[in-house]
This record gives structure tokens, sequence and C-alpha cells, in this order.
């Protein structure tokens, strides 16, 4: 192992503000099993977030962006950089970021660029952010995760793949609400999931997606993170892994020694679904909801190809006012619509005319 492997910015950096976004709409795991399993499959999940027809990677952004600002209380032309992490940005060649930034009003004098990673490329976003204000570039940097993330029609992942994530600002430690104090990359090629260019869907190797995938890569960067820093499960009050669906989550925290009461509030796979580049760091805003200044929390993302990006990171008195300045991530889960099956292929564009 190489010296100094844990990410450590030279100038302590933390979440100003943080924000999360999820459609209203939802389809039942149950109506997918009826359409495509006559009602007998083994259900993944109760039920997932599925965008509406004027929702995409770029409006659920702004909104989370725009919650992470009224929870920064900072004003937008602080930002100098904004990041868009997602395997379903709407354009291939029109970046993502520059819209996000021209909504909230940062443009022009802003750096902005889209990310991918699969299901990381938000903690990928927040990395890069903790090293643009930790070396003193800027001070203030926006890091987003979101996706409209979909399955093949029948396919398995159809009943998890959902929508929604979540936005952080990076800036100086001192004006946290909480401090990221390092963080920790694993990254190997596993071929476990991917998208060829101009394939409507992706695929999946089955065998390769539990084991040497997620839980070699979860495992090893959330145990090296842990080693480094002389900590155990025990010292943390809260853990956030990524969450493809509910047993791989679980079965990862039982592994590092967590308790099913410690990733409990940032669990939220069963109830809108496998949100991709937010699914890990969309948890991270439902346990910031409730968190109490001095807590420390264990987040340990995931992204097929493969990679995980673990983070340590401690709230401090500033979580008991800012908290509540923007909506909170499970009103978000509380404001739901139910739809049928014919309702989301027509909103997920599943019925092509042509």
């Amino acid at each position: 192992m190489p010296n100094n492997t844990l990410l450590k910015p030279t100038r302590p950096v933390g979440i100003i503000g943080y924000g999360a976004y999820v459609p209203r709409y939802r389809i039942p795991a149950r109506e997918i099993a009826r359409v495509w399993a006559g009602g007998k499959a083994a259900l993944p999940v109760k039920e997932k977030a599925v965008p509406g027809l004027d929702e995409d990677v770029i409006t659920m952004s702004i909104e989370a962006a725009r919650n992470a600002l009224a929870r920064g209380q900072i004003q937008p032309s602080d930002l100098r950089a904004i990041w868009v992490g997602s395997e379903s940005h709407p354009y291939a060649v029109k970046p993502t970021s520059t819209v996000v930034a021209e909504a909230i009003g940062a443009v022009p004098h802003v750096q902005a660029g889209d990310w991918e990673f699969a299901c990381k490329a938000g903690t990928e976003a927040m990395v890069a952010a903790m090293g643009f204000v930790g070396s003193g570039m800027a001070d203030y940097a926006m890091a987003i995760g979101m996706d409209t993330a979909q399955g093949k029609p029948g396919d398995a992942l159809e009943y998890t793949a959902a929508a929604g994530g979540a936005a952080f600002i990076i800036g100086p430690a001192e004006n946290s609400l909480a401090t990221i104090n390092c963080s920790y990359s694993y990254v190997t090629d596993t071929p476990d999931f991917w998208r060829r260019e101009y394939q409507k869907y992706p695929e999946h190797g089955v065998r390769f997606t539990g084991e040497p995938a997620y839980f070699q890569h979860i495992t090893s960067s959330s145990k090296t993170l842990m080693e480094e820093l002389g900590t155990t499960a025990k010292d943390y009050q809260w853990a956030v892994f990524h969450q493809p669906n509910t047993k791989f989550p679980q079965r990862a925290a039982q592994m590092l020694g967590f308790t099913p009461e410690q990733i409990a509030p940032g669990l939220l796979v069963p109830v809108i679904g496998n949100t991709y580049s937010g699914a890990s760091i969309i948890g991270l805003t439902a346990i910031l909801d409730i968190a109490k200044p001095g807590d420390r929390i264990l987040l340990a993302s995931f992204g097929s190809g493969a990679g995980s990006d673990a983070f340590d990171i401690t709230v401090t008195d500033k979580i008991s006012v800012r908290a509540g300045l923007a909506t909170k991530t499970q009103d978000y889960i509380a404001r739901r619509i139910e739809i049928d099956y014919a309702t989301y292929a027509r909103y997920r564009g599943k019925i092509t005319m042509k």
C-alpha cells in the first residue's frame, strides 16, 4: 500500500450545504411484477421513483442545488465550480452542468463539468471538490449526483432503476455543517455493468455484480479508511453504503461490523429505488436531516466498472440551524403519486412510435 493512502486536503473542508430531490411519481414493484411475471416475482423493493414528462437530470439537479444553497446560506456567485455526476445526462454533447449553473445564477465566473463513473459519479465530483477547495483554488464548489436510470423492460433492473439524487456544497471546514475529515478511493477494472454508446439499456454481468464488484470494493474502501484512521464501526453513529437493492448494503454493513440501526436512516432504496449516481449521497442527506453535532458518519459509494469512494465525516454544531432551511429528504419521499405501468412506460419513453 502506498504512503499517504488517504485523501486529505491541505485546507480542512466540509459540507456547507446539501439538498436532495426525488420525483413525486412512484411505480410499485408489484405493478412491474404484474406485467412481466404474472405477479409472482420476488420484489426487491417496495416501489421506485419515476421522473415526470418534464423532469430530467438537469431539472432535478437544479432543485437539489437550490436546496443546497438554501442550507449553505451563500450566494450562487460564490460558487467557483459546479460538477454534475450522472450516467443519464440528457445530452450526449451539451453539458448538464452549464444549464444548472445558469439556472441557479452561478454564471459566468464558474468552472463547470459533467462527470461519469456509473453510480459513483456523484462522490467522484465530491472528491474533486474537496481538492479544489482544499487546495485554496476556490472557497466553494458544488458536487451533484443525479440520475433518471432505467432498465430494459422485463429485466430485473426495471424493479430498482429509479430517479433522484443530491447536491453538496463543499467549502472551508470552519463554515461547514459537517467536516469531511478524509476520503479514500479503491478502483479496479471489473466487468459487472456497462452500456455502449447508442445502446438504449445497460447490461450486467450477473455473476460479477456482488463479487468481485460491489462487496470487494465497498469493503475494501471502508476497511482501508478505518484502518488508516484507527476506527471501527463502533466509532460511527451512522453509515451509508451504495444501495442497488435492499440486501447488498445490509450485507456490506454486517461484514464491516455495523448494526441495522446505524444504516436504517440512510437506507432509502426500498421506497425510492436505486437512484444510481445519487444512491449513496441521497442516503447521506437523509442522515444529515436528523444528525446531531458530533455525530460521525461513514459513507461508501460504489460505481460499476468498478470503484468505491469512502468518506469519514463529522457533523458540526451548525447542523442544528441549517438542516431545517430546505425541504427534507423524507418529505420528498412522503410526497408521492402512484402510477401504473402504462403511465410509467409513457413517462420513461419505453413506447416509441418510429
